[in-house]
């Protein structure tokens, strides 16, 4: 197929099928904060629990994840929700800390944190049950349902949300299981999504992390240290919001099979990236800045009207959100739903810094011939524990 003939069929493609957003041209790059070093010092880092902003959204990405969403227990109420936050909260600070949980019948788990942090979510139901809706920021709600949706019950909203990451999956695996234990009669779990990315040492350190289609899963994001307006809320806020920041989850499931019968020539010119370096197409190095401008000898745009990155790209510097992703792989799904990405933003306003976006890559994006989002949460991070304080508790005073 010669170029200009693949790119009719692309471009053909994309017109049908509209866009999603895995923000491949627009992710992270901290990958791996850790250098490679031996197992225990991996084992014995530790991220600071308490803070004026929660660890797990600007905390460089650990290589295992997992979240888990609740449905808040009948007759649910402010004091059940104070008490939860502050059994969790205790439970948290000691685990990430590499102490067991109050009440951990194997707190011999406990004793390699392996950079675990814990980060908790609020859902639009939380408010609700609390009394507290006159406090409920007005982008707490599902997300408009876009053409290219599919979404599913088993993988969308939730009362409450733990964000779980660490450099170990036991690690991982042990705090989930204790702080369901904690939240049993608060809430019931309502959908468990696992993840991972490169583990420590696999890759020098800096090195962008690559999806399950082989692709650069990032090259540009705010700096998380120099960029906290763009996530957080500040000081100027309301007490209850000053800290805290919005978390989109979106579960988009990658049609592999579909996707390895593409070419090398296919695929980078869907995403406007080449596969080798990560580099844009009108570029040497993974982080030239793309030439949305520039155009080939027939006249046409290198990096295509549709193109994933051209899409994704924000149209002002406000637009841009703070990108997390993990991939997952789970085989017990059906065939074109076992492979694909956990996608989780961070912003200070999700209608104000995501939507514009995703609605840009829902009208029109190469990509989504191969991608479906299949689940899809809007969760409110409240801000960090001080020193003697719970999480949400200026919100719950």
């Amino acid at each position: 197929m010669s170029p200009l003939d693949r790119r009719s069929f692309l471009q053909g493609g994309a017109a049908a099928v509209g866009g999603a957003a895995l923000g491949l041209g627009g992710a992270t790059v901290w990958d791996h904060a850790v250098a490679p070093a031996p197992a225990d010092a991996v084992g014995r880092s530790r991220v600071a629990f308490r803070g004026p902003r929660q660890a797990g959204v600007g905390t460089p990405p650990q290589a295992f994840a997992t979240l888990v969403a609740f449905d808040l227990a009948p007759g649910m109420d402010r004091d059940g929700m104070t008490r939860l936050m502050r059994v969790w909260t205790d439970d948290i600070e000691r685990l990430t800390q590499g102490r067991p949980g109050l009440t951990d019948t194997e707190p011999e788990l406990a004793t390699a944190p392996a950079r675990l942090t814990v980060t908790v979510g609020w859902g639009p139901g939380a408010f609700a049950a609390a009394g507290l809706e006159d406090r409920r920021p007005g982008w707490l709600a599902p997300l408009p349902r876009f053409g290219i949706d599919r979404l599913q019950d088993a993988w969308s909203d939730g009362d409450l949300l733990l964000q779980l990451g660490a450099d170990d999956p036991l690690t991982v695996a042990h705090a989930t299981r204790l702080l369901l234990k904690q939240a049993a009669t608060f809430a019931t779990p309502r959908w468990t999504q696992q993840g991972f990315r490169e583990a420590v040492g696999t890759h020098p350190v800096g090195t962008t992390t690559r999806n399950l289609m082989g692709q650069v899963d990032g090259t540009v994001n705010p700096d998380p240290a120099n960029e906290p307006d763009l996530i957080w809320h500040g000081a100027d806020a309301a007490p209850w919001l000053a800290g805290s920041t919005s978390m989109v989850v979106r579960r988009i499931a990658m049609q592999l099979d579909s996707w390895d019968r593409v070419d090398r020539a296919g695929r980078e010119f869907t995403i406007g990236r080449r596969l080798a370096d990560g580099a844009p197409l009108t570029g040497t190095r993974e982080h030239d800045t793309p030439d949305l401008d520039a155009v080939d000898e027939l006249g046409l745009p290198v990096i295509d009207t549709a193109a994933h990155i051209r899409r994704a790209h924000a149209m002002a510097p406000d637009q841009r959100f703070l990108r997390r992703p993990y991939s997952y792989h789970d085989p017990a799904q059906p065939p074109d739903e076992q492979s694909g990405l956990v996608f989780i933003a961070f912003q200070r306003d999700v209608g104000e810094q995501f939507l514009p976006v995703q609605r840009r890559l829902a009208e029109l994006d190469l990509l989504n011939r191969w991608t479906t989002p299949i689940g899809s949460a809007v969760f409110w991070v409240p801000p960090g524990a001080r020193a003697g304080e719970v999480l949400g508790q200026a919100a719950l005073a």
